[in-house]
């Protein structure tokens, strides 16, 4: 397993203590939960937006039972 620094100030070392232990977690949990959390919510902002940039190229758009006769489970 790799080890990375990163360098706060004291308030956001505090900010972050909080965060930790309201959540049960280590201060090394909660920077590498709440990183990939960021990281996840950010490529699924990219996806949004490409899927909406494409839906403004062809607005059509398919009802419920459409898609369950196209995409039977």
């Amino acid at each position: 397993m790799t080890t990375v620094s990163i360098k706060m100030n004291n308030q956001e070392k505090a900010l972050l203590e909080v965060y930790a232990k309201a959540n049960g977690l280590s201060l090394s949990q909660a920077t590498k939960k709440l990183l990939f959390e960021r990281l996840e919510d950010e490529a699924d902002a990219r996806i949004a937006d490409q899927a909406h940039a494409e839906f403004l190229q062809d607005p059509k758009t398919v009802s419920g039972q459409e898609l369950k006769e196209k995409y039977p489970l």
